[in-house]
């Protein structure tokens, strides 16, 4: 009867631990990886770190969420605040050259209001009458907002079908023919016949250009009620111009 032999040497799987003699320790070396956790996002498998794996044994895998942008929020800011520079262009040369021959569409002033055209046009008409006196500003800009509720609530008493938006855009634009008449004013300021003349001439054109647009075919014989308030209104805001 042989003597039994040495136990049978012991091979660990992949992942377990082996003790040996502290004579045997010298010749080994070694390292222990971290385990590779991988993904799959939409057919793409990511690595991921321990760390991550951490978070997400624990349930913390929610911090790691990231939220897809959302294309409301990556538009230009001209186009978030509704400002469309070639339309406010195009209601400037309508408003400027108020002549049918012209060939310009200029139902588009009405029958497409914005709010950024009149109003810058307001203000730059209020910037050229400062000339000291820094309160006029605010007091133009109240005289468009209610001056356009009076020519509103009377077109609508004579029967016209307009909307409140669309006679303070209008009455807003139509102001450009007397921001054109200001520097010829500075000009010609001393000439007292010719700068009637060319403040008659810029009030008519303002009036003018405003009435041919809130005026329609449904006043018939009403518009002299609508046009001469217009009238007054604009040689309002000249007088504000030249502190008369």
């Amino acid at each position: 009867m042989q003597p039994p032999g040495p136990p049978p040497a012991y091979a660990p799987s992949n992942g377990d631990f082996t003790f040996v003699s502290s004579a045997d320790a010298e010749d080994l070396s070694g390292s222990i990886t971290s385990p590779d956790v991988k993904l799959n996002l939409g057919g793409d498998f990511i690595k991921e770190s321990t760390a991550t794996t951490f978070l997400r044994q624990r349930g913390y895998g929610w911090l790691l969420e990231v939220e897809d942008d959302d294309p409301e929020d990556n538009k230009p800011l001209l186009e978030e605040l509704d400002i469309d520079l070639k339309d406010i262009y195009y209601k400037i040369r309508c408003v400027l050259m108020p002549m049918p021959s012209l060939g310009f569409n200029r139902q588009v002033v009405r029958d497409n209001p914005d709010f950024w055209g009149p109003l810058a046009v307001v203000l730059f008409f209020s910037m050229i009458s400062l000339y000291g006196q820094f309160r006029v500003v605010s007091w133009i800009i109240t005289i468009w907002i209610f001056g356009s509720l009076t020519i509103f609530l009377l077109a609508r008493v004579l029967g016209g079908e307009v909307a409140y938006g669309q006679v303070l855009g209008v009455i807003g634009y139509s102001l450009l023919p007397l921001i054109v008449i200001a520097p010829v004013l500075l000009v010609v300021g001393s000439f007292e016949v010719v700068s009637t003349l060319i403040k008659l001439f810029g009030v008519f054109w303002a009036a003018y250009s405003a009435a041919s647009l809130l005026v329609g075919e449904e006043f018939k014989t009403k518009k002299p009620l609508l046009i001469y308030p217009i009238f007054l209104l604009y040689i309002y805001f000249l007088s504000l111009y030249t502190g008369v």
